[in-house]
């Protein structure tokens, strides 16, 4: 029976094992908050002079900070669950990606593809009659 008891206890405590501790939140808040305040001295400051290096430091700090609240605040790692947890958020963010991406081509192709032509005085019609 002392067998079962130990072995009850040692089950619960892996089920809690990746509950986060107040170290754990605390960190993923620090980190979190300087990848926030990093972007927003960017804007601000225009320390970089380059739009398009700051556009790219921005959207790479957003992908560290995903990152940063998968792992303090989601608890998603590669122990959890054996691994499942981490395979189906993968496997949901690369749909995401496809279906985003996928979305945006297909506005962005509609879009020049239905904007008018610009009028530059000639005409497009082959069969109009010349006066």
């Amino acid at each position: 029976m002392n067998s079962a008891s130990s072995s009850h206890s040692q089950t619960a405590h892996e089920e809690h094992a990746h509950e986060g501790s107040v170290k754990s939140y605390l960190t993923g808040f620090v980190l979190a908050a300087i990848l926030t305040i990093i972007p927003f001295w960017l804007v601000m400051g225009h320390p970089i002079d380059s739009r398009g290096w700051t556009i790219f430091l921005i959207l790479a700090l957003a992908v560290v900070q995903i990152f940063v609240h998968i792992v303090y605040f989601l608890h998603l790692d590669l122990r959890s669950e054996g691994g499942w947890n981490m395979m189906a958020f993968v496997f949901t963010a690369v749909l995401v990606i496809i279906v985003l991406g996928a979305s945006i081509w297909v506005m962005w192709t509609e879009n020049n593809l239905m904007m008018p032509m610009p009028d530059h005085g000639q005409h497009t019609h082959m069969n109009m009659p010349e006066k």
